[in-house]
């Protein structure tokens, strides 16, 4: 099975992508992953990645594609893979069609995990951390014992810049736009489907497995 998983920050991909490569044994394919062993190899094209990522500038999509052309040419994606993280633009994805198209391949799905705006605010802003001990919380989720006191030390919990309304708001306003022509093409190709995840998250696997069941790697 070929996937593709998408989703905003907060909608528990990271979670839904462990679940479905242990049930499926499929490797995890996400972009910084690939870059990282691209680079350990020193392959050609791990070296020029490296030479933009040291200069803090974005890899460029020739690049970028050329790495995950070989990624998807070993062997442990005969039987399928879950790509995270790419495609993230349009032209990227025509690429991924030649890639897989010149494999005797095609997409079966695109997994996209909706949530509610108000909810995926709820979840980012929520967190609190211990600026001594590094134990993450969640203050309705998985909340300390003592309001704002960690656990572990007894520090005072912190909100990380990162978690501030304005910044999740903003965060959250440019991953819709950039992500919302993706959609727009997987659904005109009829990949794309849709997966409710405001709910727990054993039920939006148990949505994800009913869809998968059909596909045999």
């Amino acid at each position: 099975m070929n996937l593709i998983l998408m989703g905003l920050p907060g909608a528990g991909k990271g979670t839904q992508a462990e679940n479905i490569v242990e049930k499926h044994q499929i490797p995890h394919i996400s972009t910084g992953d690939m870059f990282r062993a691209a680079i350990k190899e020193e392959t050609d094209l791990g070296k020029q990645a490296k030479s933009y990522m040291d200069a803090g500038e974005l890899v460029p999509d020739e690049v970028t594609v050329g790495i995950v052309r070989e990624r998807l040419g070993k062997n442990d994606c005969q039987r399928g893979f879950l790509l995270d993280g790419f495609p993230r633009t349009v032209t990227q994805a025509e690429a991924l069609e030649d890639i897989l198209s010149d494999m005797d391949k095609s997409l079966d799905y695109v997994l996209n995990i909706n949530v509610d705006r108000e909810n995926l605010e709820e979840r980012l802003t929520g967190r609190r951390v211990s600026p001594t001990s590094g134990k993450t919380y969640h203050v309705h989720f998985n909340p300390p014992e003592v309001d704002g006191v960690c656990d572990v030390d007894g520090s005072e919990l912190i909100q990380r810049d990162d978690d501030k309304p304005e910044t999740v708001k903003k965060r959250l306003d440019v991953n819709i736009e950039q992500q919302q022509p993706l959609i727009d093409f997987y659904e005109k190709k009829g990949y794309l489907r849709n997966i409710d995840g405001d709910q727990d998250i054993d039920k939006v696997f148990q949505d994800v497995e009913e869809l998968l069941k059909g596909l045999h790697a």
